[in-house]
């Protein structure tokens, strides 16, 4: 095979190599999950690490950067996921090149950089025959952006391929309802007439169409973003805003990695491409030939796979796990569709082999060269993924036993028992039945169709395949109109919140100095200058007491939150220490570097004094302890269950301490044993903390951990290590981190577990005391086991061996107990029988039968069965609500052998079921079901007699 000269990984390398040979400070890909963003499902695009620098929230030590960014488009705003397969160039996983100016360059050296990449014969020289070029066109009071236009022609553009496209929905862009936007000028290839998927007139077929047709000839491969105005809050009566051009221009560019190797590649197909190619293939390996539908091969399911392959393995790399909500749920999506894709292709059979799994390895292996930490979460990818497919397999055996269920009870499948015969077999076979013609024998709602997907996994793609060879009518409208609900109502769920540029009052302050951090040396400091005052938004001079606001000093020891730390409280005292001038109950960063104090004023304070910062020293004690717990627990954690663990979220507070984190089952109690111990252990210890002062790259390089969902900046970053050279890797805990710690492990003093729990699919939580608070968690547990030792006559070291035997006791009892309600529910099969009545010719029992569990029941009905010979038998136990909580009804209906072609259990026990509050369903020989209305047991069973003659 002839070697490719420009294969992805040297695309992506000259990209970020161009940029940075000019200035540009090379950065890498952040974590697919948004870090601190509300407003984002996924990192969808390069600037999204880098918002709060346009934003004014933050400020780098870079003004220039280049990046190549994972990103994830499939859900929220900004979701390509049903497009996946069916087109050249949609996929959820896609990588990101990009260029950012902070302020620096502008529209003249952007399109210069541009111009320079993509026709230069020492770079990717693509032929400017084949190029086009848009610019803003101009929308209502926005002129036409003529600069940029100008700027393409000085480069060497031909003018006849430089187009003002007018409106704001292709070349304006904007990061929100507020804030940055501004025009934005892109890059168009001509990909040729084979590249038409959707023509727009017979032109496009014929090859004589004209940019920009949108017929799919023309593919958009590089955006530049001129970021020129802040957008204000619309004031009433204009929708828009106000625009004011901001004072530092900014740049943010975008080009696909896929589709630029499309073209540097010649091929039409971003999935003919080598990012795709082998993985393609290893699919194709995976399902052989001899396993696949004998239906003709189906490239888009290929595609499919390969490409949610790339977007599982990189979402569960950056920390997220399947689940019902949020990102979770959408990962979970992801991986069904490739199933599903899989499992079409495989006829509707169960996998020989475990197909994601291996996929995911195949594209480890082909990416973790540019995406090291693929190899740390190796373990937990496959666990993840096997547990899924597993799951995935079992829920599609269940629902195809549900859906023969719900066409059982529907249409005239009903009518007929050779009916009912043939529907299951072909139910059971229908992916063997694709060219039998088969006639029309039932029907499913659209209503259950959708729940058949909903609830019970089956895609539509599959539930049409066995309806149809089953003879089955679907009223998809409903089942369209439920999808799109659904569709609704997660959108809804994560229309996100929206994230507002800083307040101007503090941005302005940012740009001329910052909040020195003493905290980290102590708890009080003299001689703080007030450098502003800020009430309801505004700067003010003086704050009176009494009054509320917020002050930024110079310098400070309140520790502002973040990290999971609270923010610490004190007070502000004059210069000496003599007299308290404000309460002090927090302090946050409003930007980066700046420090808000949160106070109410005891004395007149004004800009310009001079106050001694005063923390809470107890309460940082306490807060200090729960968070060099935090660090210790999480170490356990990775030593004891596997270095799959990673920080889910953390809480340092004063009274107690929470850590979540990655792990796909409950702790044992053995091994929450482990950790407390291991724990408890370096407390005693009473090691060391060392924290070092170091660049990102060199932190990560020494081992220190980072976590997804925390922002660090490129330098300057706190690395604190507990232990030393005696622990096999050097240390025993070392991490990235801001907040403050004990100088010893010793002055942690005890550890206890208090808490473990799920907070979310995959993630688990520990709470935990530390210190005193630990201390009285253990002697409270004491007096307790002291008090049960009293209770049971027993010593202390004897309680568990002596609750045992009760606990067996106990268990004796309910089991003689249940054989003596069940002997006393069979005695009554002859009073029973006594009062059956004749409903046309058949024997009906209805009957009402407390104090015996559902076996009993069953035990009854079948009693009863046996002693009728032939009739239908209906039977219901109640019990009245306990505690303000709702009544319970068991219910079971019976019909015997002889007279189910004329009577179904499973609908007589839906119809009565609903009386009650309930829902159920069988075969047609037995059913069962639950309600809620105790109360209305009699009328229920009244209404049986009536059922059973409408029925027969």
């Amino acid at each position: 095979m002839e070697e490719l000269k420009w294969p992805g990984n040297k695309i992506r390398e000259t990209f970020l190599r161009f940029f940075e040979e000019r200035g540009h400070k090379r950065v890498r890909s952040s974590s697919l999950v948004p870090a601190n963003d509300p407003t984002l499902l996924f990192t969808n695009a390069g600037m999204n690490q880098f918002k709060d620098v346009f934003l004014g929230l933050e400020k780098r030590d870079y003004n220039r950067a280049t990046t190549c960014q994972k990103c994830v488009r499939a859900g929220g705003k900004h979701n390509d996921l049903e497009n996946v397969g069916f087109t050249n160039r949609h996929h959820t996983f896609f990588e990101m090149l990009g260029n950012f100016s902070f302020g620096d360059y502008f529209k003249k050296d952007a399109i210069a950089y541009a111009w320079e990449l993509i026709t230069s014969p020492d770079w990717f020289y693509i032929p400017i025959g084949k190029l086009y070029f848009t610019v803003f066109g101009g929308h209502e009071n926005l002129q036409p952006d003529h600069d940029a236009a100008k700027l393409w022609l000085e480069t060497g553009a031909p003018k006849d391929r430089v187009y003002e496209i007018p409106g704001l929905k292709e070349n304006f862009w904007a990061m929100g309802d507020t804030g940055p936007c501004g025009p934005c000028s892109e890059i168009f290839y001509d990909m040729g007439v084979k590249a038409v998927d959707t023509p727009q007139s017979p032109e496009c077929s014929a090859g004589t169409c004209k940019f920009p047709c949108d017929c799919g000839r023309y593919v958009e491969i590089w955006n530049l973003v001129f970021m020129q105005f802040n957008r204000l809050p619309a004031a009433a009566g204009d929708a828009s805003g106000t625009l004011n051009p901001l004072p530092k221009p900014s740049v943010d560019t975008g080009m696909g990695l896929e589709r630029i190797a499309a073209v540097l590649q010649d091929v039409i197909s971003n999935f003919e491409t080598d990012l795709f190619t082998p993985l393609i293939n290893k699919a194709v390996t995976i399902i052989p030939p001899s396993q696949r539908a004998e239906a003709p091969l189906h490239m888009a399911s290929f595609r499919i796979i390969a490409d949610h392959s790339r977007a599982v393995t990189f979402l569960i790399a950056d920390g997220v796990t399947p689940s019902n909500e949020g990102r979770g749920y959408v990962l979970r999506k992801i991986i069904r569709r490739a199933l599903r894709h899989a499992y079409m292709l495989r006829a509707g059979t169960a996998p020989m082999t475990l197909i994601l799994p291996e996929m995911s390895k195949a594209v480890q292996r082909e990416m973790v060269g540019t995406y090291p930490e693929l190899m740390d979460q190796a373990k937990r990818i496959d666990e993840i993924l096997r547990e899924e497919e597993r799951r995935f397999i079992r829920t599609v055996d269940i629902g195809l036993k549900k859906m023969d269920e719900f066409i059982e009870f529907a249409g005239t499948a009903g009518e007929s028992k050779e009916g009912i015969e043939e529907l299951s077999r072909l139910i059971r076979e229908s992916t063997r039945a694709r060219d039998k013609q088969v006639p029309q024998i039932g029907f499913l709602s659209g209503e259950k169709a959708f729940m058949l997907t909903a609830t019970y996994g089956l895609p539509r793609d599959l539930i049409e395949d066995v309806t149809r060879d089953a003879g089955i009518l679907v009223k998809w409208a409903d089942y369209d109109r439920a999808i799109e609900e659904e569709r609704t109502r997660a959108r809804a769920s994560w229309k996100g919140a929206h994230k507002e540029a800083a307040n101007p009052v503090y941005r302005k302050l940012a740009d001329t100095f910052k909040t020195e951090p003493d905290f980290y040396f102590g708890t009080t400091t003299k001689d703080c200058h007030i450098e502003a005052i800020v009430q309801a938004g505004a700067l003010k001079g003086k704050l009176f007491a009494g009054e509320e606001g917020e002050v930024i000093l110079d310098r400070s020891t309140i520790y502002a939150e973040s990290g999971g730390q609270v923010a610490d409280t004190g007070a502000f005292f004059d210069d000496a220490l003599s007299q308290q001038v404000a309460e002090v109950r927090g302090a946050y960063y409003p930007v980066a570097g700046l420090i808000a104090h949160r106070i109410v004023a005891k004395e007149n304070l004004a800009v310009g004094d001079r106050v001694a910062t005063v923390a809470d020293a107890a309460r940082r004690a306490r807060v200090m302890r729960n968070h060099t717990g935090t660090h210790l627990v999480h170490a356990a954690l990775r030593n004891i269950l596997g270095t799959h663990v990673k920080q889910a979220g953390s809480l340092n507070a004063p009274d107690h301490l929470r850590f979540d984190f990655s792990h796909f089952v409950q702790l044992a109690p053995e091994e929450l044993q482990e950790i407390e111990l291991q724990v408890n252990e370096e407390i005693l210890r009473d090691l060391p903390l060392q924290t070092d002062i170091m660049n990102i790259d060199d932190a990560l390089a020494s081992g220190a951990l980072a976590f997804f969902g925390d922002k660090y900046p490129e330098q300057n970053v706190r690395v604190v290590t507990i232990g030393d050279a005696a622990y096999p890797r050097g240390f025993y805990s070392k991490e990235l981190c801001g907040g403050t710690h004990v100088a010893r492990t010793g002055e942690i003093g005890v550890f206890k577990i208090t808490l473990e729990q799920s907070v979310a699919a995959g993630v688990r939580r520990i709470e935990a005391f530390t210190g005193d608070a630990a201390l009285a968690q253990y002697r409270s547990a004491l007096g307790t086991l002291r008090t049960l030792a009293g209770m049971l006559n027993t010593g202390e070291d004897r309680v568990l061996e002596a609750v045992e035997k009760l606990e067996q006791e106990r268990k004796q009892l309910e089991k003689q107990l249940e054989g003596l309600k069940r002997k006393s529910a069979v005695s009554q099969v002859d009073s029973l029988l006594e009062a059956a009545r004749m409903v046309k010719d058949v024997r009906v029992i209805a009957a009402r039968v407390d104090g015996v569990d559902r076996e009993a029941l069953r035990q009854l009905v079948d009693g009863l069965r046996q002693k009728m010979g032939s009739g239908v038998v209906v039977l219901a136990a109640g019990e009245p609500p306990h505690d303000g909580g709702e009544g319970k009804v068991s219910l079971i209906t019976a019909v015997t052998k002889d007279l189910t072609n004329r009577l179904h259990a499973g609908k007589m026990v839906q119809e009565i079921a609903k009386l009650l509050g309930g829902s159920g369903g069988g075969r047609p020989d037995l059913a069962e079901a639950g309600g809620r209305d105790v109360a209305g047991i009699e009328t229920a069973l009244a209404q049986v007699y009536p059922l059973v003659e409408r029925l027969v």
